[in-house]
């Protein structure tokens, strides 16, 4: 969103970074194998390619290395302010600025706010009976100690989906025993990861043409999957006949395959990657636990089944919380509800974006704009570019804010309802991209192709303008003529200008 912004000539605006350093999910997750399970070339922006990926599927220190690059390249620092964590915002209708409130008790003012919190930020730690008496060391794979080790220990694993998956492999070889405590099994998939050779990675450096191709094939290649997670499919049926073939193939014991082989249909939860998984089951350090957890004592997990495991390491590979979005931030619209009242049965917004009563108020990565078969990156871009037009429109038509019309974004979340209610999410297995009521709240409801259809331009008929009062006004020399001669030329003046017109909307407030 900063570069963007950038780039369309806004200067006034500000990051506010809770850690003390940017990443993102890939800064809290430094566990050993974490990396992406979408190709780099295609998890990138698309604006800024990466010649450099030293693989198909990027692990996590390249990732959080790209980001770094991309923020020095466009002058980013300058308007991040780490350490900051905001705690609340409300709307104030006198001003027409949201009030942001910063923990240690300071506040500021902003005309637009963009909330970029992602999805997979808040850990999610199950509430185990006796936790807190275990004496071993115990901590989320987000969370992963520097000095943690392993070495000739005996681990429990809590959780056998995305997470473990990429951590057991790693750390299996030097534990003493690792236990795996499974709730539900998953469907594994080839991850068909390779390095990029030296004369490639040249060629992507001299060529960019490549990689925009690269880029593209990849692209078009995860759209096809779509296609998987409609309930019913002939492509969901034979992708789950492969993928049943698979375990019978690789996971040679038989109370294994038992065990590791889902009850629900390919897709329901989130497919995962892997190449050495099963492999990893079957080595004899390592035991696969299904019995539920009953509880902890001071150095053991105790399971339904009468059985005692002792543990030197607890790791919960467990998930985060992934339906709350804005939470724990308290945000208050115009109409004096906050967006947690609003979203009393469950997060919904107008394409994912913008929320009935709550001007000036967008959001990155929000409520069904996830996506189970293509990059995430793409929808942000798709978010980003529809974001700015918004926030365009109210400096071009001379309003003060911008917000979707209760009656459009009930429609659009009506259509959106009922696609999704043919998407093998909704086929009846629990899953993250689900609330506690049942309610897809996560997932986008078709391809990413689609997406980008609907949000290639800002429809305001969909929106809501509202004229400013005294204390909200534009530069005298800021014209439409004069914007739209400034768009074409991108000279200097243009970018004064609406610099200007944004700090105006925190001097008059």
């Amino acid at each position: 969103m900063a570069m963007r912004l950038k780039t369309a000539g806004f200067t006034s605006f500000v990051l506010y970074e809770a850690a003390d350093r940017l990443g993102g999910t890939w800064r809290a997750n430094t566990y050993p194998g974490a990396a992406c399970d979408i190709p780099a070339h295609l998890y990138s922006f698309s604006f800024a390619p990466n010649p450099d990926w030293t693989r198909k599927f990027a692990p996590q220190p390249e990732i959080e290395a790209y980001l770094n690059r991309c923020a020095d390249d466009h002058g980013l620092r300058a308007h991040i302010r780490f350490n900051t964590e905001i705690c609340g915002a409300h709307f104030d209708a006198a001003t027409d600025c949201w009030r942001l409130e910063i923990v240690g008790g300071s506040e500021e003012l902003a005309h637009f706010l963009v909330c970029a919190c992602g999805q997979l930020n808040r850990p999610h730690i199950p509430n185990f009976n006796g936790r807190m008496a275990f004496k071993g060391s115990q901590f989320h794979s987000a969370r992963w100690p520097r000095d943690a080790r392993v070495n000739g220990t005996i681990v429990a694993v809590i959780g056998s989906a995305a997470t473990a998956i990429q951590i057991v492999p790693e750390i299996a070889p030097q534990a003493s025993r690792v236990l795996v405590f499974q709730r539900a099994s998953n469907w594994i998939a080839r991850k068909r990861d390779r390095a990029y050779s030296t004369f490639e990675r040249m060629l992507y450096k001299r060529l960019p043409v490549m990689l925009r191709l690269v880029r593209s094939y990849h692209f078009w290649r995860h759209e096809l999957r779509y296609l998987t997670f409609r309930q019913h499919s002939l492509m969901s049926f034979v992708y789950h006949a492969i993928l049943k073939a698979r375990v019978r193939r690789k996971q040679r014991d038989p109370t294994l395959r038992v065990a590791v082989t889902p009850d629900y249909p390919v897709g329901c939860k989130r497919v995962l990657f892997s190449n050495d998984w099963f492999q990893t089951l079957e080595r004899p350090n390592v035991e696969l636990v299904t019995s539920p957890i009953e509880g902890f004592t001071s150095t053991a997990i105790e399971t339904a089944d009468g059985r005692t495991h002792p543990v030197d390491t607890v790791i919960y590979a467990t998930g985060f919380e992934t339906t709350r979005y804005l939470a724990p931030m308290q945000i208050m619209g115009a109409n004096g509800l906050t967006i947690e009242e609003v979203w009393s049965e469950g997060a919904r917004a107008h394409r994912g974006m913008t929320v009935a009563g709550f001007p000036n108020l967008f959001m990155l990565n929000g409520p069904t704009t996830n996506l189970a078969h293509n990059s995430v990156q793409f929808m942000v871009e798709c978010q980003v570019r529809y974001i700015i037009s918004c926030i365009e429109s109210v400096i071009d038509r001379g309003a003060a804010t911008l917000a979707v019309k209760p009656d459009q974004m009930a429609a659009s979340n009506k259509r959106l309802r009922r696609r999704l209610s043919g998407s093998v999410w909704a086929a009846g297995c629990s899953n993250w991209y689900k609330n506690t009521n049942g309610l897809i709240t996560n997932n986008w409801s078709g391809p990413a192709f689609r997406y980008w259809l609907e949000t290639r331009r800002v429809d305001l008929d969909e929106l809501s303008r509202r004229a400013p009062g005294l204390h909200f006004s534009k530069p005298p020399q800021y014209t439409q003529q004069r914007w739209a001669h400034c768009c074409q030329s991108s000279n200097e003046p243009c970018l004064s200008a609406r610099a200007n017109f944004i700090r105006l909307s925190f001097d008059g407030a």
